[in-house]
């Protein structure tokens, strides 16, 4: 029999470590002085040890291992944890080497330029939202006002409240100086249905959204889209959708001029 120091360095894992398995009941001391309290451990419980330490090292948790010990579970149930878990690893590992790549890209970037860039990107979530849409081929880029106009109308008209800040989605696979095929999209909450040109329906959500923030007027959107669609290729996506222009700021909002807007650039991407 061993005192837990002895049997410390013979495991070559610490005091602590043996006390905590202990209180969870993962691997309890052979024996426990009822006079001194102190704990003895035996040879034989060596394996009983380095199993708790293999489980642990390929991420289960404590929980995990004492359900294994204590329920004896079979070996088809171990797998299924250990493909959880494999799966739960592999993710991460893509997110790091994603990571990575944009880092990558980021000093490439510094290299080339030796400045900060004009704009950042980010990788986020898009949930799904209630909204008023209105499509259309339009002349032109800069000419969405009547349908603004058209969709604001109906929504205020018929009971439709706003619900956060209005988009344009753009449908082209390329840019168009004209013939601009668009719809203009308004969240909405309260009882909206669709009616004429509006359809009021759930605009998807999107997983993976490539998004910067251009501030100023409408008419230098061009260096925003090019940055974006630079840091798209640089970091090993390609576009998978519509792009959406979000206006955070916009002319809508009374009283500000064209050198405070605010818009975010969206493009749903995806790696191939």
């Amino acid at each position: 029999m061993y005192k837990i120091g002895e049997f410390s360095r013979l495991s070559r894992v610490t005091v602590k470590a043996l006390r905590h398995y202990d209180e969870e009941g993962l691997l309890k001391p052979a024996h426990v002085d009822r006079f001194t309290g102190y704990r003895y451990y035996s040879a034989g419980q060596l394996p009983d040890l380095y199993q708790i330490l293999s489980l642990k090292d390929l991420g289960l948790s404590l929980e995990q291992i004492r359900t294994l010990f204590g329920q004896g579970v079979p070996p088809a149930e171990l797998r299924g944890m250990l493909r959880l878990k494999q799966a739960e690893v592999q993710r991460t590992v893509d997110d790091e080497q994603g990571r990575l790549a944009r880092i990558t890209a980021r000093i490439q970037q510094l290299d080339q330029e030796e400045i900060m860039p004009a704009y950042e990107v980010v990788i986020k979530e898009v949930p799904a939202m209630r909204v008023a849409g209105l499509r259309d081929t339009v002349a032109n880029y800069g000419s969405q006002g009547p349908l603004w106009d058209e969709l604001m109308g109906y929504v205020f008209g018929n009971g439709g409240k706003p619900a956060g800040p209005c988009l344009t989605v753009y449908f082209d696979d390329e840019y168009k100086e004209s013939d601009v095929d668009l719809e203009v999209v308004q969240p909405v909450e309260g009882a909206l249905s669709s009616g004429g040109r509006v359809q009021v329906y759930d605009l998807a959500a999107v997983p993976t959204m490539a998004s910067t923030v251009h501030t100023g007027p409408y008419s230098g959107f061009n260096d925003a889209y090019g940055a974006l669609m630079q840091w798209i290729a640089a970091n090993g996506y390609r576009v998978a959708g519509p792009n959406r222009e979000v206006y955070l700021r916009s002319a809508g909002d009374e009283g500000v001029a064209p050198k405070d807007y605010v818009t975010e650039i969206q493009f749903p991407v995806v790696r191939p």
